[in-house]
């Protein structure tokens, strides 16, 4: 394969036969038979953890020679092969050196992917946030496919994302498909993602090419899951818009979140909304009750969407009365009182077994705790 020594202790990763090669002068920069440099090639190695072989290559002087004696183009595609390949590869060392002493940080390979894209691509956390320090562009506009922030979303990198927020990321960026991280989220169905948008307020009303927000975008994915969790965003959102600077923040107990709720706390309130929704409730009942609670048209049918039979209306009712109690607990309002209140203008006998099934329930309740 025309390789020497050196070439092939640097495709191996021996990092100890590379400074031993150094310390002897047998160090060489040519390429194999297959057109692969040593820098490229130790630049593939993954990296040992104290030292690597692209680290003792520069130490050793050997890149910096052969950038002094052949300085020409096939050598810098060369050495930028080799920066693309750390940054894939996560090996944070490797890609200080090199743009300490060849690249520049923002610079783009022939697929238009910037150092920071590859690592973001493949998770490499420490690497993304060791780029950031360098103040790299984060928003590089050279028509990428995907910014660093869908690259996160897409290959669902939570602790690169964060990285990427916390370093000021634009987090309503758009792709090619006019398409933010959320609407991205939102179509692979990914709850802990959307959860992480949702609460760091991204913009709910921006539309894609095709004219659909991240809410229409999972409703057509059938994600319910995803559907009540932006409808859950939108009300709360619009809540706090709406108090401006005289609202409160959620109680103690109720820390802000848009998944849904399984805690303690609420079981009692749930199992009454459980049973009103599949117990109680007729078909168009619940939209009624959704219009009288100021959900909007698009909200009500993004529910509606999730059609799985003739029986659905009781889903999309419980799912409505759900999506009632997150925003009630999150403005710190009393869920049982405010829900009687309510029901009691427009649906008196839905009122009347709600008050009857609290006092069944309440009476349970406290016959378990007296045994």
């Amino acid at each position: 394969k025309g390789r020497k020594p050196f070439l092939w202790a640097a495709e191996r990763g021996h990092s100890e036969m590379i400074e031993k090669l150094i310390f002897l002068n047998l160090h060489t920069s040519e390429k194999d038979k297959i057109m692969w440099p040593t820098l490229w090639t130790a630049a593939l190695i993954k990296m040992k953890p104290l030292r690597s072989p692209i680290e003792a290559l520069t130490v050793g002087g050997a890149l910096l020679s052969a950038v002094d004696s052949v300085m020409n183009l096939s050598l810098l595609q060369e050495g930028n092969a080799a920066l693309y390949l750390a940054a894939k590869h996560g090996h944070s060392s490797a890609v200080r050196v090199l743009l300490t002493q060849w690249q520049e940080i923002n610079e783009i390979n022939e697929l238009n992917i910037s150092a920071l894209q590859m690592a973001t691509q493949n998770g490499h956390t420490s690497l993304v946030s060791s780029l950031l320090s360098e103040n790299v562009d984060l928003h590089r506009n050279a028509e990428p496919k995907d910014s660093p922030l869908h690259l996160a979303v897409i290959n669902n990198h939570i602790s690169v994302l964060n990285s990427l927020l916390s370093a000021q990321h634009d987090i309503n960026i758009l792709n090619q498909r006019q398409q933010t991280p959320l609407h991205v989220a939102a179509d692979l169905g990914n709850v802990e993602l959307v959860e992480f948008l949702l609460k760091a307020g991204c913009d709910l009303k921006i539309v894609d090419k095709q004219g659909k927000t991240a809410l229409a975008v999972a409703w057509r994915s059938n994600r319910s899951l995803v559907v009540d969790m932006i409808i859950k965003a939108e009300r709360y959102y619009a809540w706090k818009e709406e108090h401006g600077e005289s609202i409160r923040d959620p109680s103690p107990s109720f820390t802000l979140t848009f998944k849904q709720d399984h805690s303690l706390e609420t079981r009692h309130i749930r199992n009454l909304l459980w049973n009103l929704a599949y117990h109680q409730l007729k078909a168009n009942e619940w939209q009624r009750l959704a219009c009288s609670w100021n959900f909007t048209d698009n909200q009500i049918r993004a529910i509606e969407e999730q059609w799985s039979g003739k029986g659905s209306f009781r889903e999309h009712g419980h799912r409505a009365l759900l999506i009632w109690l997150h925003g009630t607990l999150m403005t710190q309002a009393t869920p049982v009182k405010h829900l009687y209140e309510l029901v009691r203008t427009g649906f008196p006998e839905l009122a009347e077994k709600i008050h009857q099934f609290k006092n069944k329930t309440d009476s349970r309740s406290k016959k378990c705790a007296v045994s």
